[in-house]
């Protein structure tokens, strides 16, 4: 065992001292030390419920066999930091979280780990961190929030971002901006739709690394304490049978994955983070990945943002095995390796039929013929970019270039009704290194979508969408401004085209005949900075870490 040392032998006597202050005896020293790390925070309710559910998780371990070890770790909550200074933390924190957990784990030379996430960046980083530990490793998501009910409507935390664009735009009154916030978001739980966090749960379980089925419970359903325990046990069985969670990160469950967020139009930000999950287990795995999976495979979950449904109700009805069913049928995904033990097709038999429903359809009769977003190329993405196709139906789109240097410019033109049919907004020097922290833009989208502009223009960013963001968006441009990518010559009154058919974002404009515009000066220390220097470009996963066999 790993623990072994640090509590085998005379000269591990120090260290057994020290484990004995905490309350262990020599049978827990004696048996494997298994980390718990969660994230909890009580700033927001989307890592609300996770301490709890450690208690659980230790249960389970006991119940295996095995001494948990706690550690806590951060969280930077997106829909609080949404539109200010602080959202240029939430992409650095992915990379703070994984390192934390490595960190602690190696540290104290554990043996294995339950890690237990809620809000956007804590659930990639979790699996960045299994896959730089390569020990037995298994991951709990904390569950989404329930909806909210806003006049006999179902309502989420997107709905309040779009009522400050409606708001802006004298559609609605203050009464019932402020009616709606407070019924949005009724308990724990991370964000309701099939935003990033649900939809970086639900690719947990297409790579294997979460059971399948436990990470849909909602986080204050009464089946969440259990399935906490379960993971638990599953994870002591996972190191009696000496597999790493590595081993679950291969090119085919990584094309899963890629697949699933096609065929329930989920979040764009799962690009981003899948290429940093495959970075960091040193698997191949290419941005054209994306594209190849988005056109074989069609939407077939009706969910929000661009759909009907919530995760909760979509786990009421059956969960991600009815998305997982539907494409196995179709021969869209491959069976893989998971942390239970039994292969992915072999949990997907054990999870009992369906009754009825129409939140996932047939791949035959799909919702969209083809998948919730797209990778473009072009004289302004040569690197790639990311184009979110969810919520409408609009395959081209050329417009003039209204040029903003920052996400606060664009958004006080937008809420100052500066924005008109026909505009392609440009946000630039928002990307990784440029931002820095590559914040989403979701304030904006939604500003757009509640002042009704949201079918009339585009909105093209080295920077990043929120889940709940929906729209013609094309997001993750690179090489991003700041770094010399062509969006940093680009000019107000410039013509761009979007066609996604052919895979193109384009200007009509000799960009090389231009000088490119300086880009804001930000005064940053400590760990953005440290961000900024080392952050590679987005279409490679935006990660600072080397790959996994480079030379030392």
């Amino acid at each position: 065992m790993l623990s072994d040392a640090i509590k085998k032998g005379p000269a591990r006597a120090p260290a057994r001292a020290m484990l004995r202050a905490t309350g262990l005896d020599d049978a827990a020293i004696a048996r494997p030390l298994i980390a718990v790390v969660h994230t909890f925070s009580d700033v927001s309710p989307c890592n609300l419920t996770l301490r709890d559910l450690a208690q659980h998780a230790r249960a389970g371990i006991k119940a295996g066999g095995g001494t948990p070890i706690e550690f806590n770790t951060i969280a930077v909550t997106d829909g609080i930091a949404m539109g200010s200074s602080g959202m240029r933390a939430s992409l650095v924190s992915r990379e703070v979280i994984t390192d934390s957990i490595e960190l602690a784990v190696r540290g104290h030379c554990l043996d294995a780990a339950v890690i237990l996430v809620g809000c956007d960046k804590t659930i990639p980083a979790a699996a960045m961190a299994l896959a730089r530990l390569g020990i037995p490793g298994v991951i709990l998501y904390g569950g989404t929030i329930m909806p909210g009910c806003h006049k006999n409507r179902q309502v989420t935390v997107q709905d309040v971002f779009e009522a400050v664009g409606a708001h802006s735009a004298g559609r609605i009154d203050d009464a019932e901006l402020a009616a709606l916030e407070r019924v949005a978001c009724p308990g724990a739980g991370a964000c309701g739709g099939q935003y990033t966090a649900n939809t970086m749960a639900m690719v947990l379980s297409f790579l294997g690394l979460s059971p399948l089925q436990l990470n849909d419970i909602p986080a204050l359903h009464a089946d969440k304490n259990a399935a906490a325990h379960r993971c638990g046990e599953l994870l002591m069985a996972m190191l009696s049978r000496g597999q790493s969670a590595r081993e679950m990160i291969t090119p085919a469950s990584l094309r899963n994955a890629a697949r699933a967020v096609a065929a329930t139009a989920g979040s764009t930000n799962a690009v981003l983070h899948l290429l940093a999950i495959a970075h960091e287990a040193g698997v191949p795995f290419e941005l054209d990945e994306f594209d190849a999976a988005s056109r074989n495979t069609p939407v077939i979950a009706d969910l929000k943002p661009g759909g009907r449904y919530t995760a909760a109700e979509m786990f009421a009805k059956g969960g991600t095995a009815l998305v997982a069913r539907e494409l196995r049928i179709a021969g869209l995904i491959d069976d893989v390796p998971t942390v239970t033990g039994r292969s992915f097709f072999a949990e997907l038999d054990a999870v009992a039929p369906a009754a009825p429903q129409d939140v996932v359809v047939p791949v035959a009769k799909p919702i969209k013929p083809d998948g919730g977003y797209s990778i473009l190329y072009g004289n302004l993405a040569p690197e790639g970019c990311v184009v979110k196709l969810a919520g409408h139906g609009r395959r081209q789109f050329t417009g003039t270039a209204r040029v903003f240097d920052s996400e606060d410019a664009a958004f006080a033109a937008v809420q100052a009704g500066a924005i008109k049919a026909g505009d392609v907004v440009v946000i630039r020097f928002e990307g990784p290194a440029g931002g820095p922290g590559m914040r989403e833009m979701l304030a904006v989208t939604a500003a757009l979508v509640g002042q009704g502009l949201g079918n009339d223009i585009a909105l093209i960013t080295d920077g990043r969408f929120s889940g709940a963001t929906y729209g013609f968006m094309v997001g993750h441009i690179a090489p991003e401004a700041a770094r010399g990518g062509p969006l940093a010559r680009l000019q107000d009154g410039d013509t761009v085209t979007i066609d996604v058919d052919a895979r193109q974002l384009n200007v009509a404009a000799d960009l090389a005949q231009r000088t490119p515009a300086a880009a804001p000066q930000h005064r940053e220390r400590g760990a953005l900075a440290k961000y900024a220097r080392m952050v590679g470009s987005a279409s490679a996963g935006a990660v600072t870490s080397f790959p996994l066999n480079a030379p030392a």
